[in-house]
């Protein structure tokens, strides 16, 4: 897909110096304020935030024109996860650097958390200070900082090429460290009150930061830095993959079905939930709970709409990764092609893969089909999808696929009545709250902020057991 030659850039001592040294001249600059311009703590903390806030929304575009893989993070649901699993990349211009899905999990990790807890605290601790300590220093640092980002994007990252050496997982080390910088500075601002020891300790984190900037931007350019300290603080080898790239077989198209996509949006319902099991979709939750109690409809219009833009955004991150797919038959082997970014998926040998019907929700209400393949290389948990598509049986004859048997399980109305009763006897005890005239609605919201996600689990659970026996 990328074929273009890698333009290797030319680092010569002297370039290495003075990029060395204009890092160190824009770090230099809240250490100057202090001491010169007679910065107060809080316009300290406003250069950090900007400082930060730049570098993040830089280094969430850089994540997304990232070629090489990252690792997959074990240590919690990333959002939008299926991505990951994407294949290929969007070109939006001739020339231009790709654009991959795959990479888009984890810009947006770093954005979600910056827009759900940063920023809401931002500005309601700056808000009623932020006009006294605006000055002309200030002004002239803030647009220091913008534009040696944007620069240093433009110039080394794009034109220089540097995106083809790197994984998102690398770019987004710098801006979670200076995340978290800005965090314990902000700390020690509020509980500072202005004397000697606090000047001190806010000087010396300017010193440090300035020495981990400029050996960040040493390491990275430098093949064996100093003492070996890259190796220990920039191990490439835990955040870089080779580009996750699949080929094509060399085998004419003996037939094509295409993915059926009203059953991949369906489907894409019950994954919502995905949306909201992290830190920040659960702050959402509770952010629109408290607006209901406290009975405000702008907050409660705020948070709902909030609640509505991650669900779609989950849709349409399921959509992208399912509802694009076309699969062809090319020789001996089955594969699932991406009509949108023009990259195939994955490969899966015919012969030696084994196939098996999916009891999909979607199909028994839309009477599609999907099937199950087990044994395919290079994917993780050697399992793929295959449709839903629209005729199952035409879709097996077409592509020669060995499914003998493409009827689903029969329905199971016992089942379905077992779960019927049990949905109402865990419906019983929130109803009963609710409509008890004794139970004030201060108290029921209250309650069902606390029960609401254990019952609601059992529910859902529920209710996925009882449409998959209908």
């Amino acid at each position: 897909m990328n074929d273009r030659p890698v333009r290797h850039r030319l680092t010569s001592a002297a370039t290495l110096l003075v990029g060395m040294l204009a890092v160190t001249c824009v770090n230099f600059v809240p250490l100057v304020g202090v001491t010169v311009w007679d910065w107060n703590l809080t316009s300290l903390l406003v250069l950090y935030w900007v400082e930060a806030f730049v570098t993040v929304l830089v280094a969430a575009v850089k994540a997304l024109l990232a070629e090489h893989g990252s690792p997959e993070i074990t240590s919690g649901i990333e959002p939008l996860h299926e991505l990951r699993e994407k294949r290929g990349g969007w070109e939006p211009r001739p020339d231009w650097p790709f654009i991959y899905p795959r990479n888009v999990p984890l810009a947006v990790t770093i954005l979600g958390f910056w827009a759900v807890f940063l920023v809401p605290m931002t500005l309601l601790f700056w808000s009623p200070s932020l006009g006294s300590v605006l000055s002309v220093g200030l002004v002239a640092g803030v647009l220091a900082l913008v534009v040696t980002q944007i620069a240093e994007f433009v110039t080394e990252y794009v034109r220089d090429e540097r995106y083809r050496e790197v994984s998102a997982r690398e770019i987004l080390r710098t801006p979670t460290l200076l995340t978290f910088s800005l965090v314990c500075v902000g700390l020690l601002t509020v509980g500072s009150s202005g004397s000697d020891t606090s000047l001190f300790l806010l000087v010396l984190a300017v010193l440090s930061k300035t020495l981990v900037s400029v050996f960040g931007f040493y390491a990275q350019r430098v093949e064996n830095p100093l003492f070996g300290l890259g190796d220990r603080l920039f191990d490439e080898e835990e955040f870089r993959e080779p580009p996750p790239e699949i080929e094509l077989p060399d085998a004419a198209i003996d037939g094509r079905v295409r993915v059926a996509r009203t059953p991949v949006v369906l489907t894409s319902l019950p994954y919502i939930a995905f949306g909201f099991a992290s830190r920040p979709g659960l702050f959402v939750l509770c952010l629109f709970a408290l607006a209901l109690i406290s009975g405000k409809l702008s907050w409660i219009a705020i948070t709902a709409l909030i609640i509505l833009c991650i669900a779609g955004v989950r849709i349409l991150s399921y959509y992208l990764r399912y509802g694009t797919v076309e699969y062809q038959r090319r020789g001996e082997m089955l594969v699932a092609y991406d009509t949108l970014l023009e990259a195939p998926q994955w490969t899966a040998d015919v012969a030696r893969s084994s196939f098996s019907v999916k009891n999909a929700i979607a199909d028994r209400l839309l009477d599609t089909g999907t099937l199950t393949i087990s044994g395919v290389e290079g994917v993780e948990g050697s399992k793929v999808q295959f449709g839903p598509v629209v005729d199952i049986e035409r879709a097996v004859e077409t592509l020669g696929l060995p499914v003998r048997e493409t009827e689903r399980p029969e329905g199971d109305l016992g089942v379905v009545a077992a779960v019927g009763f049990l949905f109402l006897f865990f419906s019983i005890l929130p109803a009963g709250v609710v409509l008890d005239p004794d139970v004030s609605t201060e108290f029921a919201m209250a309650l069902g902020l606390v029960f609401a996600p254990f019952i609601l689990f059992h529910v859902a659970v529920l209710v996925w057991v009882g449409l998959a026996r209908v």
